[in-house]
């Protein structure tokens, strides 16, 4: 049965991510085609309408931060994480991904990452990624950083790069900044964001070397996102200062107590405890770490276990900022809608208003997933997928 053109979403309470009140929206295509409280359907047209009452509407979410090849291997070839789902994905409320390598870009390749967003785009989310893996110097498609982000059009940033960890290729500062300015001309000659997606470990440097780097040079600070910045309590403190100066702090939704991170400041505590400090909520990003290895270290480095990370993290952290830490719905969502959005470059992304994407989440007024449309259409129905990918047991 082909889709109508035209989807009519009633009733729902919209965070655009301003709270706007009760709207109905009407998508036509993949696009939002009008927002108002009296919108009905066209007259003369087929058009789906779907009742959204005692829900609340925001635009779809954006993971900056996800391992859609797998990550991990830290613990042998058999602890390799496998590629993800689109049904994963999208009962995460996640309609944008931004894809990486980790640890490993021998087994896992620049190449691979890119079909693989292809793939995810074909079968009907938005993904964009990241050249580049851990090591220094680091993995490309074309032979340069520069020249990926600027010919190859789903490569928006360099990524995903370790510091302060014992995984990183040890580089020199020098060789960190290069990498900077790299990206960075990339980005201005092809109008993307050209920023360095920056994995920060547990090691005792923390974020100096960028401090170094932006500290009297031409390299600005937002052309950095440092993440995994609530992995500790020290590190945590150093972020705050980093975003209080102008930078970006990304929080790992995925790196949490509960999800085997025992130094870890809870998600949402870390932004409670960030915004009580004076950081701005435009500083603040959430991703999720999302299909990437888990692993727990000793105090030798020797990796003693390994979990998988859920995107399913980003709302139920979302969920906590609201019910818990009483921060408003408006600002929570904004750090995996409109922030991010903004620091990305993805200028029809993150806000609802006419000739945007029609990227939608909707909860009920617990915060727990109802639906997902993605690019207009609708993926997850009640909770459950109505779209599959492509090999998933339950396509039909």
């Amino acid at each position: 049965m082909t889709k109508p053109f035209f989807t009519l979403l009633c009733g729902a309470d919209v965070l655009a991510p301003e709270d706007i009140g009760r709207q109905n929206i009407l998508i036509a295509g993949e696009k939002i085609a009008a927002i108002g409280p009296n919108l009905i359907a066209p007259q003369n047209y087929p058009c789906q309408v779907v009742d959204l009452s005692n829900c609340i509407l925001m635009p779809g979410f954006i993971d900056s931060h996800v391992h859609i090849t797998g990550g991990g291997g830290e613990g042998g070839f058999a602890t390799r994480t496998p590629e993800i789902l689109l049904s994963q994905i999208t009962t995460s409320g996640v309609t944008t991904v931004v894809g990486c390598l980790g640890t490993d870009g021998t087994t896992r390749s620049v190449v691979n990452l890119l079909a693989k967003a292809r793939a995810l785009e074909t079968e009907g989310i938005s993904a964009y990624m990241y050249t580049g893996a851990y090591e220094l110097p680091t993995p490309t498609i074309t032979g340069s950083v520069r020249s990926d982000i600027i010919i190859i059009d789903k490569i928006i940033g360099a990524g995903e790069i370790a510091l302060s960890d014992h995984r990183s290729a040890q580089p020199s500062y020098q060789e960190y900044k290069n990498l900077a300015a790299q990206s960075r001309v990339g980005g201005m000659l092809s109008a993307k964001a050209g920023v360095v997606d920056m994995h920060i470990g547990d090691g005792k440097d923390g974020l100096a070397v960028l401090f170094k780097i932006v500290d009297g040079g031409e390299i600005p600070m937002t052309q950095f996102i440092p993440t995994h910045i609530n992995r500790n309590h020290t590190l945590l403190k150093e972020g705050i200062k980093w975003a209080k100066q102008g930078g970006i702090m990304d929080i790992t939704s995925g790196v949490s107590p509960s999800a085997g991170s025992a130094k870890a400041v809870k998600p949402s505590q870390a932004v409670k405890q960030a915004l009580d400090a004076g950081v701005a909520i435009d500083n603040i990003t959430m991703s999720s770490d999302g299909n990437g290895s888990m692993p727990i270290f000793d105090e030798k480095g020797n990796t003693v276990g390994v979990g998988v990370a859920s995107q399913k993290s980003m709302l139920q952290e979302i969920r906590d900022m609201v019910k818990l830490e009483k921060i408003a719905p408006s600002m929570a969502i904004r750090l995996v809608t409109s922030n991010i959005a903004r620091v990305l470059k993805l200028t029809a992304k993150g806000t609802l208003k006419e000739g945007m994407d029609a990227d939608f989440t909707v909860v009920d007024k617990d915060f727990a997933l109802k639906h997902v449309w993605a690019r207009g259409t609708q993926m997850v129905k009640d909770a459950t997928p109505v779209v599959w990918g492509t090999f998933e047991h339950g396509k039909h």
